[in-house]
Order: C-alpha cells, then structure tokens, then sequence
C-alpha cells in the first residue's frame, strides 16, 4: 500500500489512499508527488474550522497541471470528515492538481459526493490545525508502507 507524506515546517501529515474509491484521483497525485510538482508549494487557502486548500503552481488558487481530471464521486469514502484529503475544482470534472484537508465534519458535509475523498490523514492530524496561509509544502513524498 502506498501513502503520501506531506511535509512542513509544522511537521509532517501522513495520508492513506482511497485507491478502490479514486483510483484516477489516487494515480494522478501519486504522479504529481513523483515528479516533484507539490514541492515547495503553499498552501494558499486556510479558513478556520473549514480546510486547508493547496496545490496550485501559482499559489493564488488559479494554477493547476495543464489538464483536468474527472471527479469520482461513488465510492463508499466519499465523505467529507476530519482530516480528509479531496480535491479541488472549479466545477465538475475540473480537478488537476489542487486539494484539500478538511478540518472537520460539521462545516464540509455539503462538499460530499461534490468533490472527491481520495485519502484521509491518518498520522500528523495536529498539522491540521496549525497550516496558516502561505506556509509551504517542503516536499510531498509517496512511500510504500505494509
């Protein structure tokens, strides 16, 4: 199984994949990670008790990959809760390279089945709370773990 290292300043986030739920979410960050594209990105959009938004190239919310992948919507994970990490679009099958991390369960329920779950932190959730706008992304690392 492969997972995702998320790391800051503030420590590291570790992320567990909803492979069977988003396997193109799943693959296509999995490859962005590979190529170094997360590394030393921002998190450009912070709102308390709401998410912590990243992966834009521009860092102002308008950048992505140069393409757009199709959201994954009907997977039993497609829900919006603490610490889950979707992602971002600007419409339906919009996404690329931005995502999110909610903060809770109680402001993000109408994201469900909106956007794509595609993992969940399952380690390093304090990290969470402490991501204020602009901090960087050191370095997105995917490993391998039993």
């Amino acid at each position: 199984m492969k997972i995702a290292e998320i790391h800051t300043k503030k420590g590291v986030m570790k992320i567990k994949f909803f492979e069977k739920d988003a396997p193109n979410t799943v693959k296509n960050f999995i490859d962005l990670a590979n190529k170094g594209f997360y590394n030393g990105l921002t998190f450009h959009r912070v709102i308390p008790n709401f998410v912590i938004q990243g992966g834009c190239p521009r860092g102002d919310g308008t950048g992505g990959p140069g393409y757009k992948i199709d959201c994954e919507l009907t997977g039993d994970n497609q829900y919006h809760d603490r610490g889950v990490l979707s992602m971002a679009h600007a419409g339906r099958n919009t996404g690329g390279s931005q995502f999110f991390i909610c903060h809770n369960r109680q402001n993000t329920k109408h994201l469900d089945r909106n956007h794509t779950c595609f993992g969940k932190v399952f380690e390093g959730e304090e990290v969470i709370d402490q991501i204020k706008p602009g901090d960087v992304m050191d370095k997105v690392v995917i490993v391998d773990q039993d």
